[in-house]
């Protein structure tokens, strides 16, 4: 997993759809055809956040837009526009524990499989070396 990150800032409008106030990614490190690393640092500002965490909702969210960022790198390397998805179904979502505001994320996502326009993907969300939140999602992108 890089430690530079290729996208940040306003360059990660690049790889999705998503804009202010609810871009749930700071940080694109690699990805390929099937993987990417993303990464969010928790603000308090954050849309998401109440009580100085991240709630459940964010962290899906986040996971959503990490397989979003790797379709996205997917159609940037082909000098296409980032698709537009829609979460279709989550499965097997375990948090272990909320992140705190300041707190660094990184996420591994990975492709399962695409069948028609669904992608099947494995997420898992990372603080340091600590799994806070796993979960499979499909996601739809319309033709």
């Amino acid at each position: 997993m890089a430690t530079e990150a290729l996208f940040t800032g306003d360059r990660i409008a690049l790889l999705i759809p998503q804009r202010a106030p609810i871009m749930m990614l700071d940080a694109f490190f690699d990805g390929n055809d099937t993987e990417a690393h993303t990464g969010l640092t928790v603000r308090l500002d954050n849309l998401f956040c109440e009580n100085g965490r991240l709630t459940e909702p964010g962290l899906i969210e986040h996971i959503a837009q990490s397989g979003s960022a790797q379709a996205g790198n997917k159609a940037y390397r082909k000098q296409q526009a980032a698709p537009l998805g829609f979460i279709g179904e989550i499965k097997k979502f375990h948090v272990t524990r909320l992140p705190v505001v300041g707190e660094a994320l990184r996420t591994a996502v990975h492709v399962i499989a695409e069948v028609l326009n669904f992608s099947l993907i494995e997420a898992e969300v990372l603080s340091g070396d600590e799994t806070i939140a796993s979960c499979q999602m499909k996601i739809f992108v319309p033709a």
